[in-house]
């Protein structure tokens, strides 16, 4: 992965105002050359102009040097390179200041201005030092030639700096542009993967929540009846052989259905998880949450129960010693399986319930079909004093379970206590 910007500025450590410590030799190295040309070029320039010629060498040193701040303050180079033109001094100093005021983020009227300052200040002087050498004769040409000097060197000395700076800037900026967006990109890519992880974190969580609750779901009922009967059988044991005979198979089948649904659940999950573990290498991070919603919606739809099965549930309850009711309104007719599969439990761990804290209480379950709902409702009365408990323990997670089952639908549930002292679970689940 490449640096980013930040990282990229960090990297960076020159003295002052550069950028680079080879940038800052550089410069210092040109004002160097700069100053020697204009101390050279000062010695004429004294002579012409009656001074001393340390003055004009001291003169060209100090204008010269100003060449070192150029990438600081380019508009200062090129004003001191145009005032130093009539004295045929700082040509270098000209032309790489033109070049970095070309190429420095400036608006494009201070360029021209100053590029034509310098086109007009090159052409005066060299239309003058032209005519003055053919006038003294050291040049024998035709007057055409005075203005075509003049117009030539003024534009070979701006023309090419200023283009060649205004081509460099135009590709620096879009080079910092490039890299601002690879920079954007990078941070977006990581923002994604860090959404993308905590999504499939969510999902696996969602995902063993889920199990959770449907394990809780498929084990406590058939477990609970189990208890229930085997209690049962110890009591009756000697005293009824027959019914003691009936109780054992009763917890036989109990126990067969237990484990038939516990294989059904585990072998979906297994080949879920194999089928993951083969798609692992391939798969992007952002379908890992599908993935595992998927195998959690596998585990808990495949082969579920259904709402003609209730009938057969509170069967069950009734052949565990329970005094159950069952009545159905409405019309009968089918659902969504997530829809049915989602009333069966609700019924089964509700009855659950009363198995576990109510043993021996009157319970009456009743089935709604509504036009664009299905309602159930599980209510017990409060449990004798004088009937025995099978003492189930009791995780405390069934009233949640059913909970989040229905409000996953977009149901609403409700239980608590009734005011005669029994309890009430009811649940509305709409039909599609």
């Amino acid at each position: 992965m490449t640096a980013t910007g930040e990282e990229h500025v960090t990297a960076r450590g020159g003295p002052w105002w550069w950028a680079r410590r080879r940038s800052a030799v550089f410069d210092v190295s040109l004002a160097a050359v700069s100053a020697l040309e204009c101390a050279l070029e000062g010695i004429p320039f004294a002579r012409d102009a009656g001074i001393p010629e340390a003055a004009g060498v001291v003169f060209g040193l100090l204008a010269g040097s100003v060449l070192v701040v150029r990438r600081r303050w380019p508009i200062a180079v090129v004003l001191v390179s145009i005032a130093i033109t009539p004295a045929e001094m700082g040509i270098l100093m000209g032309v790489v200041g033109l070049y970095t005021l070309a190429a420095a983020e400036l608006p494009r009227r201070i360029i021209a201005s100053l590029a034509g300052m310098s086109l007009v200040g090159t052409l005066i002087v060299t239309f003058v030092r032209t005519r003055q050498d053919m006038s003294r004769g050291s040049l024998d040409i035709g007057d055409w030639f005075v203005p075509f000097a003049a117009i030539t060197m003024s534009l070979g000395f701006t023309a090419p700096p200023v283009l060649l700076g205004l081509y460099v800037g135009a590709r620096r900026r879009l080079m910092e542009s490039l890299r601002e967006r690879a920079d954007s990109l990078e941070r977006e890519l990581q923002l994604l993967a860090e959404r993308a992880e905590e999504r499939a974190e969510w999902a696996r969580n969602e995902e063993r929540t889920r199990i959770a609750r449907e394990m809780h779901d498929v084990v406590a009922h058939r477990v609970s009846l189990m208890v229930v009967h085997a209690a049962a059988l110890q009591a009756v044991a000697r005293k009824d052989p027959e019914k003691a005979v009936r109780n054992a198979a009763l917890v036989g089948d109990m126990g067969r259905q237990a484990l038939t649904e516990l294989r059904e659940m585990l072998g979906v999950l297994r080949s879920g998880g194999d089928v993951r573990r083969e798609r692992a290498a391939s798969v992007p991070l952002a379908a890992v949450g599908v993935a595992a919603a998927a195998a959690a919606s596998r585990a808990a739809d495949d082969e579920g129960p259904s709402l003609a099965e209730i009938e057969e549930l509170v069967g069950q309850s009734a052949a565990a010693g329970m005094v159950v009711a069952f009545s159905v309104e409405g019309d009968v007719r089918s659902y969504a399986p997530l829809v049915e599969q989602t009333a069966y439990r609700v019924v089964q761990e509700a009855l659950t319930n009363v198995h576990k804290h109510a043993a021996g209480a009157k319970t009456y379950v009743r089935l709604a079909h509504r036009v664009s709902e299905i309602a159930m409702q599980v209510e017990n009365e409060p449990p004798e004093e004088a009937a025995s408990s099978a003492r189930l323990p009791s995780g405390g997670n069934g009233l949640v379970g059913m909970k989040e089952r229905v409000s996953a639908l977009g149901g609403v549930f409700v239980s608590g206590p009734t005011d005669a002292g029994g309890f009430r679970v009811s649940a509305v689940i709409p039909a599609s």
